[in-house]
């Protein structure tokens, strides 16, 4: 979540408003009557009555911000990042709802009212060399590097219970083995070599084969990304825009617009296969200093002066972490009037306690806290994410808002890397027991009408 220096673009002018179609209507709120196949085979069904909601209460009609500005408010995105579910579930993870009825985290989130779930993707997830901090080996080379290990196998296995559970979902690649943000992103170890046409031609066709494998087993992506908080480039140093050093050998913006149109064109190569366009999301992180508004202008007027052809704006906010509120309404508000397509906050988490409950170091912290403007309890944090819903909402490209990791409990083996534990344990939408906590019934009240 480094804010790296970017270099300035050609302005751009006038912008043509594009239609977006998203596939299918709008989801409903009733839970799907299938089970939910966990690993190791496990089959999870609700007990009780059946699973109503997060809260108890019946999924009928849902409750409705006053008067919303967005034009998106029958397709509005309610939605969780579940990448690390697998390894949760495997280090014994188990879910209930508010009131105490079990269930999986999948069928609780739809219960809540959720409608979207989101899937990071990374190349090869294993170790390409032993990780060592000072003295010490983290872990050894071809070990799974950790924080939910997703490759493509657990994709598609994520995949098929995403579907089954009737909500749609949005597949995140990050063009990497490991994490990507605006600090770091690194190529994957397959691609270390490769450079100029040789990359591109990577990038297109690793995007082509991934989409096949995902239609071929009847779980094609419902919108996807082309990298992730993508600032200053993508796979460093080729399509890196911005220099750490006077010296620094990197691609700028042509040959980082040029590997984005290599993963545009994998995804328009798959369109006829779908027999449906597939909408493409550009996503960037908001930062810290004040100027995100002047980041996102001067990227995305680069991405349109570039002509590349995507459809969707994805934005990460984090309130501890990132401008305040009243500069994520301020951009969302610039965003929407000068380009004219839908907009999603894509990535945002608050804590519902200052500490980890696992013990260790925590992302959010009581400093985070007092960044973030909310009290670190489950009300603030369920104060936060209607706050925020109601802020897309507001303006007219407003499309949704997804929590990410709502499911990460701080269980063995689901730290965010092989041989470390989890920080984000006091950001999930669950408790340190796998209880409900208020936010999850936010979700569905705080949405704009049906």
């Amino acid at each position: 979540m480094n804010d790296p220096r970017l270099q300035d673009g050609t302005p751009f002018g006038a912008v043509t408003r594009r239609n977006l179609l998203l596939a299918g209507a709008a989801l409903p709120f009733a839970v799907p009557a299938s089970a939910d196949v966990v690993p190791g085979g496990a089959t999870a069904t609700a007990s009780g009555p059946g699973l109503a909601s997060a809260a108890g209460s019946a999924p009928v009609a849902a409750a409705c911000t006053p008067g919303p500005a967005t034009r998106h408010a029958r397709d509005f995105i309610l939605g969780a990042d579940v990448s690390t579910l697998d390894v949760v579930e495997r280090g014994g993870a188990r879910f209930t709802t508010a009131d105490g009825r079990s269930g999986t985290a999948l069928q609780i989130l739809r219960a809540a009212g959720v409608n979207w779930a989101r899937l990071r993707l990374w190349h090869t997830p294993v170790n390409a060399a032993d990780v060592i901090e000072g003295d010490r080996i983290i872990s050894r080379h071809g070990e799974p590097v950790g924080g939910g290990n997703n490759g493509l196998a657990l994709t598609l296995a994520l995949a098929k219970r995403i579907q089954a559970q009737g909500m749609k979902w949005l597949l995140d690649i990050h063009y990497s083995d490991f994490w990507t943000d605006p600090g770091k992103q690194a190529k994957p170890a397959a691609w270390a070599k490769l450079s100029g046409k040789a990359l591109q031609d990577a990038v297109e066709r690793y995007t082509v084969e991934v989409l096949t494998a995902l239609h071929r087993q009847g779980t094609d992506p419902d919108m996807i990304q082309v990298g992730n908080e993508i600032n200053g480039g993508m796979l460093w140093p080729d399509g890196k825009t911005w220099r750490e050093t006077p010296d620094e050998k990197i691609g700028g913006h042509d040959a980082f617009a040029a590997l984005l149109a290599a993963g545009i064109r994998g995804v328009r190569a798959t369109d006829t296969m779908r027999g449906k366009r597939l909408p493409v999301m550009l996503h960037l992180a908001h930062t810290g200093d004040g100027k995100s508004g002047e980041l996102f202008r001067r990227v995305y007027d680069q991405f349109e002066a570039a002509k590349l052809d995507y459809d969707i704006i994805g934005l990460s906010w984090y309130p501890y972490h990132h401008d305040d509120f009243t500069q994520l309404r301020a951009n969302l508000r610039d965003l929407s009037d000068r380009y004219r397509k839908p907009l999603v906050v894509v990535e945002t988490a608050y804590g519902w306690q200052p500490e980890n409950p696992g013990g260790g170091p925590a992302v959010f912290n009581p400093e985070g806290a007092q960044r973030g403007g909310y009290l670190a309890t489950p009300q603030g944090q369920a104060d936060m994410l209607r706050d925020l819903v109601q802020a897309v909402a507001a303006v007219p490209e407003g499309l949704g808002v997804f929590w990410w990791e709502p499911a990460w409990l701080n269980v063995p083996g689901a730290g965010w890397r092989t041989g470390e534990g989890n920080g984000w344990a006091n950001q999930t939408l669950f408790d340190a027991q796998g209880r409900a906590l208020p936010a999850l019934k936010v979700f569905r009240d705080s949405a704009p009408c049906r």
